[in-house]
């Protein structure tokens, strides 16, 4: 496994992928305060106080190296904030990731996570060199399943009732890929 500094920013056909900074704060307040974006997010909608407090500190994280290390870039739409991506080190021993994606309910379903995700595995698999990349999700919410799909991710686990969330107990759902298989 590479260490890997988010240096600058990172393009796809449509995106960019870049550092927030405190510029974006309205941008990410409009999805992180949204109930319907967040319902199956692991936070309830936040006040632009929070929001504030987040982006300051999404900003600052720019390192994959150890575990626990993790980037989440804005996904960047004709210099417009219209989601983020999420990317984590779950195991440096284990060479795997984990990834997460949210957009503003105004970006769905027109491919925008799809294309930040996969740039993003390809950060994962051939710049820090992981052997794994996961995502972890509430079977419920059907567009990230599809979405996984799209990646080429399996269904590897499905946890019944394994936590607790937002008031009642909610299923887990494990999405996987291995580097070979993403490069295939």
């Amino acid at each position: 496994m590479n260490r890997w500094e988010f240096d600058g920013p990172l393009h796809t056909e449509r995106l960019e992928l870049r550092l927030m900074t405190p510029d974006d704060v309205a941008a990410v307040h409009s999805w992180m305060s949204d109930p319907d974006v967040v319902r199956y997010q692991l936070y309830e909608p936040r006040s632009l106080e929070v929001v504030t407090e987040k982006v300051a500190e999404y900003g600052q994280a720019r390192v994959l190296a150890d575990k626990g290390d993790y980037v989440q870039p804005a996904i960047v739409l004709d210099g417009e904030v219209i989601g983020a991506v999420y990317f984590t080190i779950a195991s440096a021993d284990d060479e795997t990731g984990e990834i997460g994606w949210v957009l503003r309910r105004e970006h769905w379903g027109r491919g925008y996570a799809r294309e930040a995700a996969a740039r993003m595995l390809d950060v994962a698999f051939d710049e820090v060199g992981l052997h794994r990349v996961y995502a972890e999700l509430d079977p419920r919410n059907e567009a990230s399943v599809a979405l996984c799909r799209r990646l080429g991710m399996r269904h590897e686990a499905h946890f019944v009732e394994h936590m607790w969330f937002k008031g009642e107990w909610a299923d887990t759902g494990i999405y996987g890929i291995l580097a070979r298989e993403w490069r295939a």
